[in-house]
């Protein structure tokens, strides 16, 4: 007996839509990186790429919860000397709410060329309006 690997011309893409209002910016993280990962597929493999679309939608009525601090700092670094830089989360979710949760995300995606092709099949929007109607994405629901 063989081991099934699946084939690149078998993978099914499907669209997904997840509306993030008034849901915790991890809980809509982990939902969507299983999805985007394609854990929840029986063909799924840890060496491919077999996951889906996901669109994200409300990103501004995210919410932080629990530990998620909204004083609690992000850094990052911009490559020059003394560029070490640091915003609130509370403020990321203020200003830029798609990049708090692309990097909520990213966090819980694998960090190689793998990575970087699965997180390219997150959209996120900050408001109801996105321009995917015509794949027919499907609700994501995150098990409210």
């Amino acid at each position: 007996m063989s081991t099934y690997s699946v084939k690149s011309k078998d993978i099914e893409r499907k669209w997904y839509v997840v509306d993030a209002t008034n849901q915790p910016v991890g809980r809509i993280a982990a939902a969507v990186a299983q999805v985007l990962r394609g854990k929840n597929k029986p063909t799924f493999a840890y060496n491919q790429d077999v996951g889906d679309h996901v669109i994200v939608i409300n990103a501004e009525k995210a919410r932080l919860t629990g530990n998620n601090k909204k004083d609690e700092l992000i850094h990052h670094h911009t490559g020059w000397p003394g560029g070490l830089r640091a915003v609130s989360r509370g403020t990321l979710l203020e200003s830029k709410p798609e990049k708090l949760i692309y990097r909520a995300v990213w966090g819980m995606l694998p960090k190689h060329r793998l990575g970087h092709e699965i997180i390219k099949k997150l959209k996120v929007y900050r408001g109801p309006d996105h321009p995917h109607a015509a794949q027919n994405p499907i609700d994501l629901n995150l098990g409210d």
